[in-house]
């Protein structure tokens, strides 16, 4: 047996461990999902659940209606709400650090979320309803991005950094415009309202809502999926890869606005949930390599449970629910710190 031989039965193998553990991932996921409706401030058994689900195909069983109501009104847009959003998060920071050959990038990192946080408390200080609010977030999220790009095009130094500074630059703009707003915010009511949507929630979550958000995060996943093998390009030096030919330019306008549609949809869904976009790639990572063919998926399915887990936690380890933003920065500044240590031990 030649070492040619050799290496094919290697990479058979390494495709197959890969293929079961992605499996392994969506059965997972599947599980979580399942196990997430029985818990909050009202359990509901297993039985519970299944009968809530079947009432509304006509089940005519020994079923409470308050199940049935938590079940769909409550339970399911919530739980499908932070399934997207950690898909949204995770994808989107998967790409971006591919994109800018940086593992400690986040989804964020031009401006998005600060766009949407100025949008939303623009909305909220002139008392725009929830679905306005939302749509202002989304819409700030996608122009502040916008400006990034645009004004990264007109520098003289290289676009990846260009996009970097701008992105800063956009991001401390919209932070100042928020303060700004803040600081003139009735104390007693609009202040509130806009703390608690900064600090991220899904308490207000409903199935309309969720519909109109989850439309723009079908589009740029599946932008992002079915370009998903070209991010490996986007790995290589610029110069190393427009000499193969590989127009550079193009690929990451592509996955930018496929990112910035899944982060301006997400943060317009839940408001601000940091560190799943950092944290999950990493994982993912560390479970199936850097082939991005094999990083999205596991991305995906690792980002949507990690914050099905979270969102459980947030609405049942206390009496009172907590934010979510708050505990994922909980649960993610340390991991920060782990990256920090570690590639400071590997330099």
């Amino acid at each position: 047996m030649n070492l040619t031989d050799n290496a094919k039965e290697i990479n058979t193998s390494q495709r197959k461990h890969h293929r079961l553990l992605l499996t392994v991932m969506l059965v997972i996921l599947f599980i979580i999902i399942i196990l997430s409706f029985g818990v909050g401030y009202y359990p509901l058994t297993p039985s519970q659940v299944l009968k809530a689900f079947l009432s509304k195909f006509g089940y005519k069983g020994d079923i409470l209606p308050q199940a049935a109501t938590i079940f769909w009104n409550i339970r399911l847009p919530r739980i499908l709400s932070a399934l997207f959003i950690g898909v949204s998060l995770s994808v989107a920071g998967s790409t971006y650090q591919g994109m800018f050959r940086n593992p400690l990038v986040s989804p964020d990192i031009l401006g998005v979320s600060s766009g949407a946080s100025l949008g939303a408390a623009f909305a909220i200080l002139n008392g725009a309803s929830n679905w306005v609010t939302q749509l202002s977030a989304f819409a700030g999220g996608v122009i502040a991005v916008a400006a990034s790009y645009l004004i990264s095009r007109k520098s003289a130094h290289s676009h990846t950094l260009s996009l970097v500074l701008t992105g800063t630059m956009i991001m401390s703009l919209c932070n100042a415009g928020v303060t700004m707003i803040k600081y003139i915010a009735d104390p007693n009511d609009v202040l509130q309202q806009i703390t608690f949507w900064l600090m991220g929630s899904l308490t207000k979550t409903t199935m309309n809502s969720f519909v109109w958000s989850v439309i723009p995060m079908i589009i740029g996943l599946s932008m992002i999926f079915i370009f998903r093998w070209q991010i490996n390009l986007l790995t290589l030096d610029e110069e190393e890869a427009r000499s193969l030919g590989i127009n550079i330019d193009k690929y990451r306008l592509i996955f930018i606005i496929a990112s910035t549609l899944l982060s301006a949809a997400a943060v317009c869904l839940g408001g601000l949930i940091g560190w799943v976009g950092l944290m999950i790639p990493h994982l993912a990572r560390a479970l199936v390599g850097v082939d991005y063919n094999r990083l999205i998926p596991a991305s995906a399915m690792l980002g949507g449970g990690y914050l099905i887990l979270v969102d459980d936690i947030a609405r049942s380890i206390l009496s009172m629910e907590l934010p979510l933003g708050v505990v994922t920065s909980i649960m993610g500044a340390p991991f920060f710190i782990y990256l920090i240590i570690k590639r400071r031990e590997r330099a």
